[in-house]
């Protein structure tokens, strides 16, 4: 999940679930007052370029999770298939899911999210931000209990939706996915996911829609980024960190969109949680699984220059660009003579203004491509090289 910024801020993580799943044993919950969706060990420095901005770390970095803000409007529709209590509801939806922990090896820290099954072969629908910066990446299906490995078929960053592929699966049970076009305000639901990271069988929110068409402004304040995200399905169900990437499923059983931020008002104990609309979110997925790369859906595997910025508005250049706050080492920025305090300017003849332009103008690119890049040093002088990109983490 992810947590939302703006004229109403604040969060509010409940925590709580329901019993294992089938026979299996699972370790008990994390406690509450972490951050949203990402987790683990220690805070995440300013994010890596072919990292992403949202998900669930732990420790001082919190988990998968983003903040929100924003304007709706309502709409109205029927449905005619029975209607079943929170159990059935899990019953049904949870053998379709699975846990995802993401190791994010140039952060020294791991994620930990949700995804759901999309086809027997283990093809796996998420937020982008569950996956952001994931060096690898570990998934536990909850129908069958068995952990495969992953690998980054493509995402939209932009729409932070991601598909992934499980190594070796087959015969997994998938969800059942509905009509997200007929969603509205007022109609019962209920967010399932891996809330606290803590996996096996999901935890079970209920609530109502209190709106559509949401706008929101979703940041991950340990990395110090944020993205807008319109046309959300808003709800008071009680999503937490690790949620990310689950299903918000309506009263019939059907999947109506994809958990992806959270957040409380500042003047109000009223939750509001944001998800993406699962007509989109799955027209995405088929644009990633058919190979149709876009300006901003990636398929493939993550081009990886090796720098990592600093946050909007933290430069201490007068050049606009995008600022570094270190460069790894043994990578292609290395090799070119990058160093932090320098400022990239340009990538394949493209101007390069801010952080958020830099990732842009890498999204197109593959390991193994070559593009010109250009910055100022400290000392105010201009340097261009061609570089041969690397395999990094996903972005």
């Amino acid at each position: 999940m992810s947590t939302p910024t703006g004229t109403q801020q604040g969060q509010d993580w409940p925590y709580g679930g329901p019993p294992a799943y089938g026979q299996t044993q699972w370790t008990m919950p994390l406690p509450p007052g972490l951050q949203p969706p990402r987790r683990k060990r220690h805070r995440v420095r300013p994010a890596l370029i072919a990292v992403a901005v949202l998900a669930f770390a732990a420790g001082a970095a919190g988990m998968a999770g983003l903040r929100a803000t924003g304007t709706i409007a309502g709409r109205t529709s029927t449905t005619s298939d029975t209607v079943l209590s929170d159990s059935a509801i899990a019953a049904r939806t949870a053998p379709g899911l699975v846990d995802i922990v993401s190791q994010l090896g140039y952060q020294d820290a791991e994620s930990a999210g949700t995804g759901m099954v999309l086809t027997s072969n283990g093809e796996v629908l998420t937020n982008n931000h569950v996956i952001d910066g994931a060096t690898s990446i570990k998934v536990t299906d909850v129908g069958n209990g068995r952990t495969y490995t992953a690998r980054v078929v493509g995402y939209d960053e932009s729409k932070d939706v991601a598909v992934l592929q499980l190594q070796g699966a087959s015969g997994l049970r998938t969800i059942t996915a509905g009509n997200s076009a007929g969603v509205a305000a007022g109609q019962r639901v209920v967010a399932l996911g891996n809330a606290g990271g803590r996996g096996g069988y999901p935890s079970v929110a209920d609530g109502r829609v209190t709106g559509t068409n949401a706008s929101i402004t979703a940041s991950d304040e340990s990395a110090g980024t944020s993205e807008a995200l319109t046309g959300m399905i808003r709800t008071d169900a009680g999503i937490q960190p690790g949620d990310s990437g689950g299903p918000l499923v309506s009263d019939t059983g059907k999947v109506i969109g994809m958990d992806t931020a959270a957040a409380t008002s500042a003047v109000s104990t009223q939750e509001r949680a944001y998800a993406i609309p699962i007509n989109r979110a799955l027209s995405i997925a088929s644009q990633i699984t058919a190979g149709d790369a876009s300006a901003t859906v990636h398929v493939g595997s993550t081009a990886f220059l090796g720098v990592e910025v600093e946050s909007e508005g933290t430069t201490g250049q007068s050049v606009a660009g995008a600022e570094l706050a270190g460069v790894q080492p043994g990578t292609p920025a290395a090799a070119a003579g990058l160093a932090a305090g320098d400022v990239i300017v340009s990538v394949g003849g493209h101007s390069v203004t801010s952080s958020q332009s830099l990732r842009a103008a890498l999204i197109s690119y593959h390991p193994g491509d070559q593009v010109a890049v250009g910055w100022v040093n400290q000392a105010g002088q201009q340097h261009t090289s061609e570089v041969t990109l690397g395999t990094g983490p996903a972005a």
